[in-house]
């Protein structure tokens, strides 16, 4: 059977019975998705195709589907009538399993106000109503993907304003490496977190990112990486062979990058005389740049004590900015407890003791895919209108206990607003081509309309403003 990849099981349980619970004569149902605020000020909206591709594309209703899902609802609620099993036979015997929906939506990439609509769907067969809100469960999903690419953009706002003031802002597609397939909750979750944050960098180590870039973007190689030391790899030479496994690392790669973990016993030892004395002479005569790790100890002060020590082995220059870089035989990447605030303070620090942002790269893991949900941004997704016997009807809430949650009602579009853009009632400015709607139909019945690329989308995501170091 069919299981998770039944589209009649991907929805919440009291979703089973909306059907009965809309006005009589209702043909359309109409929604939308928006962020509602929360942490950031803009939104990447990014993922979408992938849940259109991964789940909605094609037939995607049949008989057996029908079956199974009636078996989990007949045990599931205390009334087995409460199935809808009439509608879903409409759509697999009249629309040949294809689901009988419009959705349109921003071009993925694009950085869009919060408090905008991002994505409506509505039903395009009336005896379907019901359809269009018993996808939200598995469509409100994007909320993850758009909140990875957007906490990944604000990361790299952060890294590109001090590369600004002390270095060079090229560096930056390879200044935040995504460690976070481990931590993630599912193989899934890493691929689409990953790809997201893919959308504004190009160092990963989480080869699920890489396939869903591949697989749902056409993207060919979305990512990169480097040979790399672990601790297992480090500590199985011993405690007094730490420099041995260090010297094979040197001796295994003798070009490029190769990035050695250093705090398996005690990171300041091994900058000032393992790699800064007996194995300084094999580090400055190889062609490439060890990046040295540490993993260990409070971010800010390790970072500049390391930068400090390996600064005073190797040696320094000061760039035109007035900023200290290593040689450039030696980097630091810091790759532990790194989310959006923890990244600020260790470059405050560095820039307080006088280090050019080029010294330094940063992996995260969970403070980059996994400390964030669906509030973050506050995604929501809500009912705008209903077509009740051929009279469109709005429709909105309007909670006196929290107005923050009022939504929006009627029909709408997306239209551009300087460098931005703002949501307007979707008959505003007929004829006006400077008001038109930013949202294109991307999938209908079943068909994916619109194949948008990874390279267009970075470009996209790319083309943002970025805000003074001091902000």
């Amino acid at each position: 059977m069919h299981g998770l990849d039944n589209i009649l099981l991907m929805s919440d349980s009291y979703k089973v019975s909306h059907y009965r619970q809309y006005p009589p004569g209702t043909e359309t149902v109409y929604s939308y998705f928006e962020s509602r605020g929360g942490v950031f000020p803009d939104i990447v909206f990014f993922g979408l195709q992938y849940l259109l591709k991964r789940y909605l594309c094609g037939s995607v209703v049949d008989s057996a589907r029908i079956d199974e899902a009636q078996s989990y609802f007949a045990s599931h609620f205390t009334d087995p009538t409460l199935f809808n099993r009439s509608g879903w036979d409409h759509i697999a015997h009249t629309h040949g399993g294809r689901l009988p929906v419009s959705i349109k939506a921003v071009p993925e990439g694009s950085v869009v106000p919060f408090g905008n609509v991002l994505m409506t769907i509505e039903n395009t067969a009336p005896d379907c109503y019901w359809l269009t809100n018993y996808l939200e469960t598995l469509l409100v999903q994007a909320w993850y993907p758009c909140t990875v690419a957007t906490q990944s953009r604000f990361m790299k706002q952060t890294l590109l304003e001090f590369l600004a003031e002390t270095g060079d802002p090229s560096q930056i597609d390879f200044k935040l490496h995504d460690f976070g397939f481990r931590g993630s909750t599912s193989v899934e979750s890493s691929g689409l977190g990953s790809a997201s944050h893919l959308v504004n960098f190009r160092g990963t180590d989480s080869l699920s990112g890489l396939v869903v870039a591949r697989q749902y973007y056409g993207e060919h190689m979305a990512g990169f990486s480097i040979p790399a030391a672990e601790h297992s790899t480090v500590t199985s030479w011993g405690r007094e062979g730490e420099v041995d496994a260090m010297r094979n690392m040197l001796v295994q790669f003798p070009e490029g990058l190769v990035a050695v973990v250093s705090d398996s016993y005690d990171i300041f030892h091994a900058c000032s005389e393992l790699w800064g004395r007996e194995l300084k002479d094999e580090v400055l005569g190889r062609n490439g740049t060890l990046v040295v790790r540490p993993d260990s100890g409070d971010p800010p002060t390790t970072v500049v004590k390391v930068l400090d020590l390996l600064g005073e082995a190797f040696g320094t220059e000061t760039n035109q900015k007035g900023y200290r870089v290593l040689d450039p035989h030696v980097r630091v990447i810091q790759g532990d407890g790194i989310d959006r605030e923890m990244l600020r303070s260790i470059l405050d620090a560095m820039r307080t003791a006088g280090w050019s942002g080029d010294n330094v790269a940063f992996g995260s893991g969970g403070g980059l895919l996994q400390r964030l949900d669906r509030d973050t941004c506050k995604f929501a997704f809500k009912c705008a209108e209903i077509t009740v016997d051929g009279v469109p009807r709005d429709v909105f809430k309007q909670p006196v206990t929290d107005l923050g949650k009022r939504s929006k009602a009627g029909r709408m579009k997306l239209v551009r607003s300087g460098a931005s853009f703002e949501t307007v009632p979707a008959n505003d400015s007929p004829g006006d081509s400077t008001r038109d709607d930013q949202l294109v139909e991307v999938f209908r019945d079943g068909e994916l309309l619109v194949d948008q690329s990874f390279a267009d989308i970075r470009a996209r995501a790319g083309t943002c403003a970025i805000n003074s170091w001091s902000s």
